[in-house]
């Protein structure tokens, strides 16, 4: 029986956890509408793994883990696109460049980081390739599963906890009253000031999302930590603000509506 399905149904976290226990040879493919991943096994052990068509050349991933420069990636990419991963690796450790140390904790880095990426995901298709291996050029390595499945479980259980404090994405923002608080003053990340530049309530958490790059566990996390701070509130879009507050002034008199708009502020000044 083909080991297949949907994320819906299985999490990342139980397929490792499947893979590690029956100790499974083979290449798991997982699918999203945005992101296709592929992650190679032996005997249970993570080996390779790839997200989309991202630069996974031994090259590009040395540059990503700052084992060489930007320009040296350039110099190795012009004189060595003919070169397999294996040739360069060894060529790099014979003129004494890298060390084998440096070039197998790259490569685990990189593979671990491309399922870390995985965690987040919860829509989806998968399926197990059973006996595929990646293409014979490649250098692989042999990562145990067990910290992997019990960082992946944390990332699970942080994730359900961030639903539960924001369960819709199609609420918008809107900046604090704070008096005296400067926004610019405030230490923020790269990621937070994305989030920020497009704080309204005509934004909606999603459109926020789609318009940073981000999925939806990263932009809950980072609302998450901008709600905790006190630098924003949650609110209605404004299209359903109006769609609730339209009823309520069903009369065209300006000074009944103006009287029970005062109604209202002195209701709520006096709770």
């Amino acid at each position: 029986m083909a080991l297949q399905g949907k994320l819906q149904d299985f999490s990342i976290t139980q397929l490792l956890t499947l893979v590690n226990l029956a100790k499974k040879t083979g290449t798991m493919i997982v699918e999203t509408s945005a992101h296709k991943a592929w992650i190679t096994f032996k005997e249970g052990k993570l080996a390779f793994s790839q997200i989309d068509d991202r630069d996974n050349t031994l090259a590009g991933v040395l540059q990503q883990n700052r084992k060489i420069t930007a320009n040296q990636y350039r110099i190795l990419k012009q004189r060595s696109d003919n070169l397999k991963d294996k040739e360069l690796g060894l060529l790099l450790i014979n003129a004494g460049y890298l060390s084998q140390s440096d070039i197998i904790s790259s490569l685990q880095n990189h593979f671990v980081n491309h399922v870390r990426e995985t965690f987040a995901w919860s829509e989806g298709e998968f399926y197990f390739d059973m006996g595929s291996l990646p293409p014979e050029d490649k250098i692989t390595v042999r990562i145990d599963l067990e910290n992997l499945i019990i960082e992946a479980s944390r990332e699970l259980k942080a994730i359900e906890q961030l639903q539960d404090e924001i369960p819709s994405l199609e609420m918008t923002m809107r900046f604090t009253d704070r008096p005296g608080t400067n926004i610019r003053d405030i230490n923020l990340s790269v990621e937070e000031w994305q989030v920020v530049a497009y704080v309204s309530p005509k934004n909606t958490l999603a459109q926020i999302a789609k318009a940073a790059k981000m999925n939806d566990v990263q932009i809950r996390r980072v609302v998450y930590g901008l709600l905790q701070a006190g630098l924003v509130e949650l609110v209605r879009p404004e299209s359903q603000q109006r769609k609730v507050m339209g009823p309520m002034f069903s009369t065209e008199d300006k000074a009944e509506q103006k009287s029970f708009l005062n109604r209202i502020v002195n209701r709520i000044r006096s709770i």
